[in-house]
């Protein structure tokens, strides 16, 4: 009899899932699909094709995949691997409690089935659904709206007092909280904060005050649960830019990832009490399109090693946090490895070794929890933004930085155990 199983069922989205197959014929072909709908109806599919064993086994543990959306070992790859049907799409998760991704996993018979097989009308021969969460039982969510401060709260189940984290995303605003209620999932006091185009936050500003962001900072360590006296950051894009800013202004901040972001201001003005930092002018004509029509901003942006970018760089030697700057070496959106080795740089020239560098080859622009879909590319406000990476690599930086990005703040934020003479 042939069993498909997948261990655990229900799991969090950043654990993997151990999949197997039984009861086949010795040395049977088959395929593995995997399918899901997100939270707009937009259908996301992968497949795989593998051999089984002499015993008619196949274990995605072991097992290299043939061909199909990858080739080799890859546990997970079935769930990183799996692409829009509607082209341009990213799965951006918006409602995180009581609500996981259902995946279905469906096993065919290679030589008995019709092509596509992510289409297949033919009956699987086993199949299985397995639930995928962004939340861990017992984290809370409370809608923020304090003062100017917009966003979401993720507090750990327990006492606390937990370290805690600011998260942010880029220029395309809204609030996401996806990575922040997996940050909650794994013990830290989070908040999703949101600074443009959300509830009365303008939806276009040409300024951006740091103010707002010291009055997010202040929040969270008013919090009873908050362990303090610093907190961390997590940011990507725009929001490594302010988040890089924020480090420098305020001595709160102990620890900030900065993931794929500039080391200089660029689109927004940022003023924080009476400081006014210009930022890096528009040049459109930079904008560039690959011979798909997406846009890649990379040389728009700018380099940080151009002398006309020189007076917009932040003055990150000012910070006294510790830094992990994670990179994508193949960005297409931003100078983003460029940007992190200027930065390292300057504070190195300045006598800091505050930093350490995660550089990954292969890997794009939007570098995010493990084991969800890969984002090549994407519509944003209409317009389709080229992110870059390969999958496989891409998908490996995913995993691995994930476990940094977590290993790096429990290093700065949680107290150092006292050693006893």
């Amino acid at each position: 009899m042939i069993q498909l199983t997948a261990s655990p069922t229900s799991a969090l989205v950043d654990e993997p899932i151990h999949i197997r197959a039984t009861g086949l014929n010795p040395f049977q072909v088959v395929v593995f699909v995997a399918s899901m709908k997100n939270e707009k109806g937009n259908l996301f599919v992968s497949q795989a094709f593998y051999r089984a064993n002499e015993v008619g086994e196949v274990d995605l543990e072991h097992a290299s995949a043939l061909g199909g959306d990858y080739v080799g070992v890859h546990p997970m790859g079935l769930f990183w691997s799996m692409k829009p049907e509607k082209m341009l799409t990213r799965n951006i998760k918006r409602r995180v409690m009581n609500s996981p991704d259902l995946v279905e996993l469906k096993l065919y018979d290679l030589n008995k089935s019709s092509f596509p097989f992510a289409k297949s009308k033919d009956i699987p021969k086993a199949s299985l659904t397995v639930e995928r969460w962004y939340v861990a039982p017992g984290v809370t969510r409370t809608q923020v709206r304090d003062g100017r401060i917009r966003g979401a709260l993720f507090i750990p189940p327990g006492a606390g007092p937990f370290p805690a984290i600011i998260d942010m995303f880029g220029a395309a605003g809204g609030l996401i909280e996806f990575r922040a209620s997996l940050l909650a999932s794994r013990g830290f006091a989070t908040l999703a904060l949101a600074f443009i185009d959300y509830e009365e936050l303008p939806s276009d500003s040409e300024e951006l005050d740091l103010e707002y962001f010291e009055e997010a900072v202040n929040f969270l360590l008013r919090h009873p649960k908050v362990l303090g006296p610093g907190i961390g950051i997590v940011s990507v894009c725009k929001g490594a830019e302010l988040g890089l800013s924020m480090a420098i202004h305020l001595k709160q901040i102990t620890a900030a990832v900065l993931i794929n972001g500039t080391n200089f201001v660029f689109q927004n003005i940022q003023k924080y009490h009476g400081q006014v930092k210009q930022p890096l002018p528009f040049i459109p004509e930079l904008i560039s399109r690959n011979a798909l029509g997406l846009v890649e901003f990379r040389h728009f942006v700018g380099d940080p090693r151009d002398e006309a970018v020189r007076p917009f760089l932040l003055p990150i030697e000012k910070a006294q946090g510790q830094f992990l700057f994670i990179v994508g070496e193949a960005d297409k959106n931003i100078h983003s490895k460029i940007c992190a080795e200027h930065a390292i740089e300057r504070l190195k020239s300045n006598g800091k070794n505050n930093w350490a560098l995660l550089s990954y080859p292969g890997a794009g622009h939007l570098i995010e929890p493990p084991y969800t879909p890969v984002c090549y590319a994407s519509w944003v406000s209409n317009v389709p933004i080229l992110w870059g990476g390969e999958v496989i690599p891409h998908a490996a930086a995913q995993e691995h930085s994930w476990k940094e990005i977590q290993k790096f703040l429990r290093k700065h934020l949680l107290p150092r155990p006292t050693s006893h003479l």
